[in-house]
C-alpha cells in the first residue's frame, strides 16, 4: 500500500503470478470518528486460450443455397473480438447477403460463384493480452448450373440438358434465431442487441417493429445491414415483444423476441452526510429501486447495525435511520447497502455531531461591482454547529436589513434584486449561534450600464458601392469597453475592404457576398450589449419572380395486392408548381367504426408513388393521399375504393388497468376500452380477473360487455389484489394480459397518534412530537399527519375568546412538526390525527402548553394636549398586544429647530399603571419630538412617535421684548405654508392658504392640469395676501395647485387637487365674474382685516382667562358628531358633512404671527377610535377624518380642511 494513501498496488512485473491475486477486495478507512468502507473490487486475471485442434472438411454448396461458417472462438476473459480475413490479412467484404453474426459465425443468405475460395479464416483478438488467435482456414466450393452441365453433358441427352432448371428462387427462412419466438433478458442502462439473419433468394430485407408501441426515438440504431437492432440505455419501458420481418419478392417470415428489462439497484435517494449539534434531531434516508425490488440493510462503522454498539439516540425504520437528541458520542459513519440478484449499491454517510462557533469563509473586504438596475449578490459563506443565523447590515452603524428590496438566501448570500446607485457602500454580514458571533464586511460598487446610443441601421446598397454602419456607445468611466463587429454571428472576413473605426464599420467596394447581418457587440468586465443591422446588396432591377405554390392533389388512386393484413396503394402525383414534392401523406377512413373521420396512416418520400400499407382486421378502409412541398400541403386526393378486412381475435388488451377501491368493502377495476378498429371483430367483450395478493387463491373471472369498469364487492379493507383484463370478441381471446397490483377501498384510520409532546422553542414557535401509528391501523395509503391547535386564552388578559382552530398538515410518515405564528404569553391546546386517502382518524388527547412572554406592541395611541409656555400634557393607551405583564413605559424626547437639528435627548421611566404625564420646564414656542414605548420583563416593544409645540411667548404679544433665548435653547419654528384649500366654480377657483414664518413674504401660485406632464403655470400674488383667484380655467377639469414663497429656494406647500364645475362651486357665476369686480375685492380685504383684529382680541382675552359666548352655546349641545371648543386652549371643533363630501371645517387658535396651529389643540380624533389611525405629519399637522366615535379612516392627502377665507373665518365665530 502506498504511504500516506489508501491505494493498494499489486505489481507482478518482477515476478509472481496474477492468479495468486485473484479475489474480492474491500477498503476500510477508520479514525476516532468512525469507519467507512468501499465497494467490493473484483480482480480476475485475463485469459487468451488457444483454438482447439479440429479437422475442417471443405464446404460444397450449390449456387443460391444458404451457408453458415462457424467460428466457435475459445472462451477468454474478457471475451475476444471476432473478425474474418483471408490469407493476405484482408478483411472479407460483407453485405446484405454475407454478414457476420453476433456469435462470430459468417452467414450467407445465398451463395454465389464468387464466394468460392480456400481461405475463410476466423480471427479472435484478445485486447487485454494484446494477442490474436487464428482458426484453421475454411474452404468453400460453389457449384453453378453451368459447370454442372459441362461435367455431365457427355452422359445426358439434348432433352435432359435443355430441361435442366436454373437457380431456384426461395422465400425467406431465418438462419438465426431459430423458431418463431425467443426471449431476451437485459439489465437497465445496458445496450440491447437483437439479431435476425435470414436465408433466401433474392436476398431478404430485414425490418424491425415493436408490438404495441414504437421503437424509442434517439436511442434506436440499426447495424449489420439492419440485421441487428441496437437500443442504448434501456429501461423498464423498453420491455415488450420485438418482431423482425425478413421479406423478399416471394414472401416473408418473422420472429418475435420477448425482451424483459431487469434492473440492478439504482439510487432514488442516497444517504448524505449529516452535521448535527448536541441535542438536535435528524434522519438518514436510503431509498433505491430495481427489478426485483432491492433489500435495504444498514451498517455502522462497517458493522451490521444489529450487532453494532447500541446508541439510544438512533432508531432504524426500514430505509430510514431517525436520530433524536444526539450527543457527541453519536458520531459515526453509516453504510447503506441496497442489493438484489443483479447487483448492489453501497453508500457511506458521516453523521458528525459537532459543536463549533461560527466561521465566515468569504474573504474580508471583498469588492463586488455590478451594473445599476441589475441584481447584486453579496456572499457570506459560513460554517458552524448549531447552524448560525445570518444577519446583514449596511454601513458601520446601520440597522439590520429587512424588507422586500432584499432576498436572503439559505447559504448566507444577500441578494439585491435591483441594485441602485444608493445601494453602494459597505455591507456587514454577522453570523451567530449559541457558541459565539463573527462578522465580515464587503464592499459594493454600482456602475452605470453600457448603452449603444446610436445603433447601426438597415442599409440597401448597390453592388460595388460603399456602406458604413455606426455604433456609438456610452459607458461607465471606470470600465474599459471593447467593441467587436460580427457578420452573420461570425468573425468579419479577413479582407482589407472592411475598415473598423472607433465607432463605425465601413465596407468598401461592396460585393454580393457582403450581404448579411452585421452586429456591433460592446463588452465590459460587467456587462455586454449588442445591436444588429441587415445589409442588402442589390444589382440591376430584378427579373419577375418565379411563382411558387402548393402542389396539386394526387389522382388515380389504385388498390392492388389485397391481403388480410396488408394492401398496396399507388397514385399519380399532381403538378408540383415550381417547388419539388418532398413527401406524400397517406390517410385512411374507417367507414365501419368512424365514418367521415380521416386518420394519419404513414408518410413516404416524394419520389415514391406506391406503398404497402399495414391493415387491421374488421376495418372498412378507404385511402387518400396529400402531397407536401416547401410551400405547404396540397388538397387531399379523391378517396380510393373501399376495402373491408376480415375479422380476427383481438391483438391487444386494454391499457391503463387499475384497481382502486371506492368503499372500504369493494374493489373498482377500471381500464381504457379498445377503440373500434382495435376490436378486430364483432362482439367485443372483456374478461376481468382478480385475486388477493400473497394469498393462495384462485383467479376469479367475469366476462363483461364493452364497458370500462367493474366493481368487486365484499372485499376486506385495503388489501392488495392482482388484477388483469383480457379482451375477446366473437372470434377468440387476445393474448394473455399482464397483471397489475391494486388495492381494495380505504377506511378511516383506527387509532390516534400517541405520546404527543410539545417543546416550546420561543414565544411564537413550538415543536410537537408524536409516535407514528402502526401501519396496520392506517387502513389505507398513509398521507401524513394533521395537527389541530388553538389558543385557549391570553395569560395577560385572562379573558377567553372564540376558539379558532388552526390546522397544519405534515406529509408522509413524519413524527414531528413546527407550529409557527403563536401569540406570546398565551395558553394553547393541540391534538394530532393521522390522515389517509379516506380521511382523518381519531384525535389524540388534547395537549396543553403555554408560550412565554414576549415584547409588547407599541402603545395604542399617544396624544399631547394642554400646551402652555413651558409644559405639555401627554396621554397614552396601553398596547393592544401586551404579550406579557407590562413592567413600565419609557418616554424619550428632544427639541427640534427649524433646520431639523435635534437637541439633547431626555429619557423618563414611567410606572406601568400610569396613563398620563405633565412635562414641565420646557422652552416656549419650541417643537419637541417624543418617542414612547412599553416594556415587559423580556424587553422593550416598538415605539410610537409624536411631535408638539409649546405656545408663543406672551411677552411678544404684549409688545414687550423678552430676553434673548439662552444657550442650549432651540430656535422657533422654520417657515412653512400649509392648509392650501380651493373653492372652484366653472371657470375660476379661489385659492387660500396659511403661512408661518417671517413677515413681508411675497407669494406665488403654481397650477396645471392634474396627471399632465406639462410645466407648471405660475401666477404672482400681489402683496402678502393669503388668497388668490385663478381665472380662465376649463369647466369639468381636474387641476393641481401649490403655493410658494419668493426668495426661499424650494420652499413651497404640498400639492392640492380640485376640479372645476358647477357642482362644487360655492356660488354660481352665470354672466359676470364677481371675483374680478373691484368692489368685491375691496370688501374681501376689509373682511379679512376685521377677522384678523377679532382673532388678536380673542387671543388676548383667552390669555386673560376670558370665555366666549360660543363656548357656552357649544357646551349646551351634546351632539357626539361635534367636537366642542376646549376650555383650556380655545380651539374649535371639527364638523363632518357626509352628504356633500366637503372638506372638514377646521378652526384654530391664531397666534400673533397670524399662523394657524392645528397641533395646538388638545382635542384629538384619537378620542373617537382605538388610537392606531391617528397620525401627525412631520410638521405637526393631523392626518385623518372621522365619521363617528368608534372608527375613522386615514385621509388620502396631508390636508383636508377648508380654506381660511374671510367668509369661512367669519362663520367660525357665528
Amino acid at each position: 500500500m502506498k504511504p500516506n494513501s489508501g491505494t493498494l498496488v499489486i505489481n507482478i512485473m518482477n515476478g509472481g503470478k496474477a492468479e495468486a491475486y485473484e479475489g474480492v477486495y474491500q477498503c476500510t478507512a477508520r479514525n476516532e470518528r468512525g469507519a467507512a468502507i468501499s465497494n467490493n473490487i473484483v480482480i480476475r486475471p485475463s485469459r487468451s486460450p488457444l483454438w482447439t485442434k479440429e479437422k475442417l472438411e471443405p464446404n460444397h454448396v450449390r449456387e443460391g443455397d444458404s451457408l453458415v461458417l462457424h467460428c466457435r472462438p475459445p472462451v477468454g476473459l474478457p471475451p475476444p473480438i471476432i473478425f474474418w480475413m483471408d490469407n493476405a490479412f484482408q478483411r472479407l467484404p460483407q453485405s446484405e447477403r454475407v454478414s457476420q453474426g453476433l456469435n462470430g459465425d459468417l452467414y450467407f443468405s445465398n451463395v454465389q460463384p464468387e464466394d468460392t475460395r480456400e481461405d475463410y479464416i476466423c480471427y479472435a483478438r484478445f485486447n487485454h493480452t494484446q494477442t490474436i488467435q487464428q482458426k484453421q482456414p475454411i474452404s468453400v466450393k460453389v457449384f453453378s448450373m453451368d459447370s454442372l452441365n459441362d461435367t455431365i453433358a457427355a452422359n445426358l441427352s439434348d432433352t435432359d440438358i435443355y430441361g435442366a432448371k436454373p437457380v431456384t428462387e426461395r422465400q425467406p427462412v431465418l438462419l438465426t434465431p431459430t423458431g418463431s419466438t425467443s426471449t431476451k433478458v437485459e439489465l437497465r442502462g445496458n445496450v440491447l442487441l437483437l439479431e435476425c439473419i435470414a436465408a433466401g433468394l433474392p436476398t431478404p430485407v430485414i425490418r424491425w417493429i415493436k408490438e404495441g408501441g414504437e421503437l424509442p426515438a434517439n436511442r434506436t440504431f440499426f447495424e449489420n445491414f439492419k440485421k441487428t437492432l441496437k437500443i442504448i440505455d434501456v429501461s423498464e419501458a423498453d420491455s415488450g415483444n420485438y418482431k423482425c420481418i425478413a421479406r423478399n419478392t416471394l414472401g416473408s417470415v418473422h420472429h418475435v423476441i420477448s425482451v424483459t428489462v431487469k434492473a440492478a439497484p439504482y439510487w432514488i435517494t442516497a444517504p448524505r452526510n449529516l452535521v448535527l449539534s448536541p441535542g438536535e434531531d435528524g434522519t438518514l434516508i436510503c431509498r433505491a429501486n430495481g427489478n426485483p425490488k432491492p433489500s435495504i440493510s444498514w451498517l455502522a462503522n462497517g458493522v451490521p447495525i444489529a450487532i453494532a454498539p447500541e446508541d439510544p439516540s438512533r432508531k432504524v425504520d426500514g430505509d430510514t435511520i431517525i436520530f433524536s437528541h444526539v450527543q457527541e458520542r453519536s458520531s459515526a459513519v453509516y453504510q447503506c447497502n441496497a442489493s438484489n440478484e443483479y447487483g448492489y449499491l453501497l453508500a457511506n454517510a458521516f453523521v458528525n455531531v459537532l459543536a463549533e462557533p461560527p466561521r465566515i469563509l468569504t474573504p474580508a473586504n471583498k469588492l463586488y461591482q455590478v451594473i445599476a438596475d441589475s441584481p447584486a449578490l453579496l456572499d457570506c459563506a459560513y460554517f458552524g454547529s448549531p447552524k448560525p443565523e445570518i444577519e446583514w447590515f449596511k454601513g458601520v452603524k446601520g440597522s439590520i436589513l429587512r424588507g422586500n428590496e432584499y432576498v436572503f438566501h439559505d447559504n448566507g448570500t444577500l441578494e439585491i434584486p435591483v441594485a441602485q446607485k444608493n445601494s453602494a457602500g459597505t455591507y456587514t454580514c454577522v453570523a451567530r449561534n449559541e457558541l459565539g458571533k463573527i462578522q465580515n464586511e464587503v464592499q459594493l460598487e454600482i456602475k452605470d450600464p453600457t448603452m449603444i446610443i446610436k445603433q447601426p441601421e438597415y442599409k440597401v446598397i448597390q453592388r460595388y458601392g460603399q456602406v458604413s454602419f455606426e455604433c456609438i456607445i456610452k459607458h461607465d468611466s471606470t470600465l474599459l469597453p471593447t467593441v467587436t463587429w460580427l457578420k452573420d454571428n461570425d468573425e468579419l472576413p479577413d479582407d482589407e475592404r472592411f475598415l473598423v473605426g472607433k465607432d463605425n464599420l465601413t465596407i468598401m467596394n461592396v460585393t454580393d457576398k457582403d450581404d448579411g447581418t452585421y452586429t456591433c457587440i460592446v463588452n465590459t468586465t460587467l456587462d455586454s450589449v449588442s445591436a444588429s443591422a441587415v445589409l442588402t446588396v442589390v444589382a440591376a432591377p430584378p427579373t419577375p419572380a418565379i411563382i411558387y405554390a402548393r402542389p396539386n392533389p394526387p389522382f388515380d388512386l389504385e388498390l392492388t395486392g389485397q391481403l388480410e393484413r396488408s394492401i398496396d396503394l399507388s397514385w399519380i402525383p399532381g403538378d408540383e408548381n415550381n417547388s419539388p414534392i418532398t413527401s406524400f401523406v397517406i390517410e385512411y377512413e374507417d367507414a365501419l367504426h368512424e365514418p367521415g373521420v380521416w386518420h394519419y396512416q404513414t408518410e413516404v418520400p416524394g419520389t415514391q408513388t406506391t406503398v404497402q400499407l399495414k391493415l387491421s382486421p374488421y376495418v372498412n378502409y378507404s385511402f387518400r393521399v396529400i402531397a407536401v412541398n416547401k410551400i405547404g400541403r396540397s388538397q387531399p386526393s379523391e378517396p380510393s375504393e373501399q376495402y373491408l378486412t376480415k375479422s380476427a381475435s383481438p391483438d391487444e388488451n386494454p391499457a391503463n388497468v387499475q384497481g382502486i377501491g371506492s368503499e372500504p368493502d369493494n374493489l373498482v377495476i377500471t381500464w381504457e376500452p379498445l377503440k373500434g378498429f382495435q376490436s378486430n371483430g364483432p362482439g367485443l367483450q372483456y374478461k376481468v380477473s382478480w385475486r388477493q395478493k400473497d394469498v393462495d387463491d384462485e383467479w376469479t373471472s367475469v366476462i363483461v360487455a364493452n364497458v370500462s369498469k367493474y366493481i368487486v364487492s365484499g372485499t376486506p379493507t385495503f388489501v392488495p389484489y392482482e388484477v388483469k383484463v383480457q379482451a375477446l370478441n366473437d372470434l377468440g381471446y387476445a393474448p394473455e394480459p399482464s397483471e397489475v397490483i391494486g388495492h381494495s377501498g380505504e377506511d378511516l384510520p383506527m387509532v390516534a397518534p400517541g405520546n404527543v409532546q410539545v417543546h416550546v422553542i420561543n414565544s411564537t414557535l413550538a415543536k410537537v412530537h408524536w409516535d407514528p401509528v402502526p401501519l396496520k391501523t392506517v387502513r389505507g395509503h398513509l398521507q401524513g399527519y394533521k395537527v389541530y391547535y388553538w389558543k385557549v386564552q391570553s395569560l395577560s388578559r385572562r379573558s377567553r375568546r372564540h376558539v379558532e382552530k388552526k390546522i397544519l398538515t405534515f406529509r408522509g410518515n413524519k413524527t414531528f412538526g413546527m407550529l409557527p405564528g403563536l401569540e406570546p404569553y398565551s395558553s394553547y391546546k393541540l391534538n394530532v390525527r393521522v390522515v389517509n386517502g379516506k380521511g382523518e382518524g381519531p384525535a389524540s388527547p388534547d395537549k396543553a402548553f403555554k408560550t412565554p412572554e414576549g415584547v409588547p406592541s407599541s402603545p395604542s395611541f399617544l396624544k399631547i394636549t394642554n400646551p402652555t409656555l413651558d409644559s405639555l400634557t401627554l396621554e397614552w393607551g396601553s398596547p393592544t398586544h401586551p404579550n406579557g405583564v407590562l413592567t413600565s413605559y419609557t418616554l424619550k424626547f428632544q427639541p427640534i429647530n427649524n433646520t431639523h437639528e435635534l437637541g439633547p435627548l431626555v429619557e423618563i421611566r414611567i410606572p406601568a399603571n400610569e396613563s398620563s404625564l405633565i412635562l414641565k420646564n420646557l422652552n416656549y414656542s419650541t417643537r419637541y419630538k417624543f418617542y414612547f414605548n412599553a416594556q415587559t420583563s423580556v424587553g422593550s416593544g416598538s415605539q410610537i412617535t409624536e411631535e408638539a409645540v409649546t405656545i408663543m411667548d406672551e411677552g411678544k404679544i404684549s409688545g414687550i421684548l423678552r430676553p434673548a433665548v439662552g444657550a442650549g435653547k432651540v430656535q422657533p419654528l422654520y417657515p412653512r405654508i400649509r392648509n392650501v384649500t380651493t373653492a372652484a366654480a366653472e371657470t375660476y377657483a379661489n385659492i387660500s392658504w396659511e403661512y408661518e414664518g417671517p413677515d413681508h413674504a411675497n407669494f406665488y401660485v403654481e397650477y396645471g392640469v392634474a396627471g399632465s406632464k406639462e410645466d407648471w403655470k405660475k401666477e404672482i400674488v400681489n402683496g402678502s395676501r393669503s388668497f388668490f383667484v385663478l381665472k380662465g380655467l376649463t369647466p369639468g377639469t381636474a387641476y393641481k395647485v401649490r403655493v410658494g414663497a419668493e426668495g426661499l429656494s424650494g420652499f413651497r406647500s404640498a400639492e392640492d387637487v380640485f376640479e372645476t364645475g358647477p357642482g362644487e362651486a360655492h356660488c354660481t357665476i352665470r354672466q359676470v365674474d364677481i371675483a374680478t369686480q373691484g368692489w368685491f375685492i375691496g370688501l374681501m380685504c376689509a373682511v379679512a382685516l376685521l377677522i384678523l383684529i377679532l382673532l388678536i382680541v380673542c387671543f388676548i382675552r383667552r390669555n386673560k382667562g376670558g370665555k366666549y359666548p360660543v363656548k357656552e352655546k357649544e357646551d349646551a349641545h351634546a351632539d357626539p358628531e361635534i367636537q366642542p371648543m376646549k376650555e383650556d386652549d380655545g380651539t374649535f371643533g371639527e364638523y363632518s358633512d357626509a352628504e356633500d363630501h366637503k372638506p372638514l371645517k377646521k378652526g384654530s387658535r391664531t397666534p400673533s404671527d397670524r399662523t394657524v396651529k392645528k397641533e395646538d389643540s388638545d382635542d384629538s380624533l384619537v378620542d373617537y377610535g382605538e388610537g392606531v389611525n391617528g397620525q401627525f405629519n412631520e410638521d405637526g399637522s393631523f392626518i385623518g377624518q372621522y365619521s363617528g366615535k368608534k372608527e375613522k379612516e386615514p385621509a388620502e392627502g396631508n390636508e383636508s380642511s377648508e380654506a381660511p377665507s374671510p367668509v369661512n373665518a367669519m362663520n367660525s365665530f357665528v
